[in-house]
């Protein structure tokens, strides 16, 4: 599969950005989707993952109550939607999918294809 991640851009705190990632190539709803983050000179870590039907949604506790993921299993696309933007969420944002087993792994090597990324800046 091919991940296509857009949306990103600079942003004021406390305003909003909605993230999308159109993927190709084997049926897109066969993959749990994720999305991660790069802080600048930090380690990739785990934003958001959705389950193939989207019934099930895993947050990281940063972004809990501020951030949503969603799918479009038609359109073979995953949204973030990013809500009261802090400057601490400025990052590279990548998507990612995996087809292994029934679960979420929160964690980059819990998943096997990724995107090339979008940026995202929040000034304060």
């Amino acid at each position: 599969v091919q991940l296509q991640a857009s949306g990103g851009g600079l942003v004021q705190a406390g305003g909003s950005l909605r993230l999308s990632c159109a993927a190709s190539g084997r049926t897109f709803r066969s993959y749990i989707m994720g999305w991660f983050r790069q802080p600048p000179g930090k380690e990739r870590e785990f934003v958001a993952a959705i389950m193939r039907r989207g019934w099930l949604t895993n947050y990281a506790d940063s972004v809990k109550g501020r951030f949503s993921i969603s799918r479009d299993n038609a359109k073979s696309t995953v949204y973030l939607q990013m809500d009261n933007l802090k400057s601490e969420d400025t990052a590279v944002y990548l998507c990612a999918a995996h087809t292994r087993g029934d679960f979420i792994q929160p964690t980059p090597t819990g998943f096997d294809y990724w995107g090339q990324g979008t940026k995202v800046t929040v000034s304060s």
